[in-house]
């Protein structure tokens, strides 16, 4: 079969520190809804396909903040607990709801739902994300890429401070699986020219930025500037298929609705409808719609990288690349139907002649262009640095450069000491992306402003000797302040 071109579809799996910091509606909730019905599905999938002895299925980003969520005993004994009040949950739903069958059902299939995961969690996942992620970068089933701890928005960082984070993160999780990734998410896809020489020096030959910073030519990778790192840029014609700022499939009137809740049984009973639907209006869901729709949605998706992969070839005579690239936690979390419609296009694309690869695979498939210089830029509003520097942030902004300045003056001895470590390890979690997008967006502003502000007093704190060190939030067992 003549191929149609290559298609990468790259996935970033993120979420800030999250465990000892609340818990509902913002806080270790978030983590155990994003593992549950994200991480737990995504990983089987791909766990799938390794059986299947599948090779270069797609590219993970995971960040190390995350990584070191997923294996902590912490985190992994208080999921299994929650693990078992969703089981509960489930019960009463099905009780609840028995004098009306499509409800009912919803119960019942929930109950199987949480079973199965807690059975994964207590056989595969015992030892938590790293050795099952191993295992899949050894059999060649994914490439993984890295990025900085705690996913701060790049541009913004001091050069020293934005060294630090990034060589410590790839040394993260070059301890945690034996690999060191040779490509990065940069976080929020920021980008400040220059930036390509400080991941030359830190071993980086690859990173993600979105379409615009190419001008819309993501039909190959391509070097940056003088360097020999390449930048893949994401398609936002294939991609906002799926996910854009406006629409996309998961807003579908037949898929179940991430916002709409049945708070007596905290489950999701109701499909999409209609957006202008009222909550208490929506019907209820129904996964044979679902699946129907499903059905067509791959199909869909495949037509459009075919016929973007052809009209490229045409504009440009040969062989043209295609990069989709979204949060992990978009599949299965905020669309319950995602993992099943991952499992669909990764299976229909090559049936349909479509090379399926990772961004180590295309580069090896010769989709490498001229070298291209690239603009400020982000995948935020804008396509700018807005979200993370904008007029609502300000006064973070202002936090933040005070904070590195603090940092950059600490003088470690020659001796490694654990109580710069710790002020080290709580500058970084307060210097989180996540942060500032949330204040922007509006999405729990009030947590992270307060998240921001007590780990900048922590690291105040730490450093005075004011504050005893504390086990919890020591997220990088190995991070060495020396380094700075």
């Amino acid at each position: 079969m003549t191929s149609e071109g290559t298609f990468c579809l790259v996935l970033h799996s993120h979420l800030p520190w999250l465990p000892h910091h609340g818990s509902w509606p913002v806080g270790e909730e978030w983590l155990y809804q994003a593992w549950a019905h994200s991480y737990l599905p995504v990983v089987e999938l791909l766990r799938r396909f390794a059986g299947e002895g599948r090779r270069d299925v797609l590219t993970l980003g995971v960040t190390p903040v995350l990584a070191a969520q997923l294996d902590d005993p912490y985190s992994l004994r208080t999921f299994h607990e929650w693990l078992g009040h969703w089981q509960l949950r489930a019960l009463h739903a099905s009780t609840l709801w028995r004098g009306q069958p499509v409800l009912r059902e919803l119960g019942a299939a929930e109950h199987r739902a949480a079973l199965h995961a807690t059975e994964d969690l207590e056989t595969q996942w015992r030892h938590g994300f790293s050795p099952i992620l191993r295992s899949l970068v050894d059999a060649a089933t994914i490439e993984l890429i890295g990025g900085p701890l705690t996913h701060p928005f790049q541009p913004l960082l001091d050069e020293r401070i934005r060294a630090f984070a990034l060589r410590s993160g790839l040394d993260d999780t070059g301890l945690r699986i034996g690999h060191r990734p040779a490509g990065i998410w940069a976080p929020e896809c920021g980008y400040a020219p220059g930036m390509e020489d400080g991941y030359a020096a830190a071993g980086v030959e690859r990173f993600l930025v979105d379409g615009p910073s190419l001008r819309g030519d993501t039909s190959a990778a391509r070097t940056v500037g003088s360097s020999d790192v390449v930048c893949f840029g994401r398609d936002l014609e294939v991609t906002y298929r799926v996910w854009s700022p406006k629409a996309g499939y998961p807003g579908h009137a037949n898929y179940r609705d991430f916002h709409t809740w049945a708070h007596e049984v905290g489950m999701k009973p109701s499909r999409v409808t209609g957006h202008q639907v009222a909550p208490p209006d929506k019907a209820p869901y129904e996964p044979a719609l679902a699946a129907d729709t499903l059905r067509l949605h791959v199909k869909d998706f495949v037509d459009t990288v075919v016929t973007r992969l052809r009209r490229l070839r045409a504009r440009n005579g040969k062989e043209a690349l295609v990069v989709a690239a979204y949060d992990t936690e978009l599949f299965g979390h905020w669309w319950h139907e995602g993992p099943a419609w991952l499992d669909g296009i990764l299976r229909a694309l090559p049936e349909a002649g479509v090379r399926v690869t990772t961004l180590r695979g295309a580069l090896e498939a010769g989709h490498l262009g001229p070298p291209v210089d690239l603009p400020a830029s982000s995948w935020g509003s804008g396509k700018d640095w807005r979200v993370w520097d904008g007029e609502q942030v300000a006064d973070m902004v202002e936090d933040n450069a005070a904070l590195q300045r603090r940092l950059l003056a600490v003088r470690p001895g020659p001796l490694r000491d654990p109580v710069l470590d710790l002020a080290v390890n709580e500058a970084m979690l307060a210097l989180s992306s996540d942060w500032a997008f949330m204040v922007t967006k509006d999405s729990a502003a009030d947590y992270a402003r307060r998240r921001a502000r007590v780990h900048t007093e922590r690291f105040g704190a730490v450093l005075r000797g004011e504050r005893p060190l504390p086990l919890e939030d020591r997220v990088f067992g190995q991070l060495d302040a020396r380094l700075l």
